[in-house]
C-alpha cells in the first residue's frame, strides 16, 4: 500500500492588512521576520518602502497597503516582512511584504476556494487567485507573482543602481 505523499499545494499563509484576511501560497513563503530598520531608496513609487539587508542582500520591501490603496503601514509590535519568491518575466525574485501581522498557515482544499469577486474587494481582481473562508471571515487568496509589476521593480532596480552609483562616486 502507498503512503500519503504530504503536500504544500494546499497550504496559505495568512495575513493582515488592516481587519481584511489575507494569504499566500505557502510555496512562493520564504521565511517570516520581526519588522527591521528598512532603507529608503530615491527615485522608488511609494509603495516601495526601500530595501532591507537579508543576510548580505538588498532585498526590497513592499507596503502591500499603500499599494492596494489601504494607508500605509504602521510600525507596531505585529508588523512584520514576509519573505517572498516572485517570477518575474522568467526570473525569480526575492522581495519583501510589509504585513499587520501574521496569523497561521492555513490549509484549504481547492474546492474550498472560490472564483475572486467582480468588485467589493479593496484591491485589484486580477491580484486575487481567489476567495477562502475561515469561519465567517472570507480569506482572500493573493496571486503574488500578479500582485507586483515588473515596471515597478525595474524602476526599482533602476534607482538601486543609481543609489549605488552616487554612493561609489561620493
Amino acid at each position: 500500500m502507498a503512503e500519503a505523499v504530504s503536500s504544500n499545494d494546499n497550504q496559505y499563509l495568512t495575513f493582515t492588512l488592516e481587519r481584511e484576511l489575507f494569504a499566500l501560497d505557502i510555496a512562493s513563503v520564504r521565511e517570516v521576520l520581526e519588522l527591521v530598520n528598512i532603507t529608503r531608496v530615491p527615485r522608488t513609487p511609494e509603495a516601495i518602502r526601500g530595501v532591507i539587508n537579508l543576510r548580505g542582500r538588498a532585498v526590497p520591501v513592499v507596503d502591500l497597503k499603500q499599494k492596494f490603496g489601504m494607508g500605509s503601514t504602521a510600525r507596531t509590535v505585529n508588523t512584520c516582512i514576509i519573505i517572498v519568491e516572485v517570477d518575474i518575466e522568467g526570473e525569480p525574485t526575492v522581495l519583501g511584504a510589509l504585513a499587520d501581522s501574521v496569523q497561521e498557515v492555513y490549509e484549504m482544499e481547492s474546492s474550498q476556494i472560490e472564483p475572486p469577486p467582480r468588485m467589493g474587494t479593496p484591491i485589484r481582481a486580477d491580484y486575487i487567485r481567489g476567495m477562502g473562508k475561515s469561519g465567517e471571515q472570507f480569506i482572500i487568496i493573493l496571486d503574488i507573482n500578479k500582485v507586483f509589476s515588473s515596471m515597478e521593480l525595474a524602476g526599482l532596480a533602476q534607482a538601486l543602481g543609481e543609489a549605488g552609483a552616487e554612493a561609489r562616486e561620493a
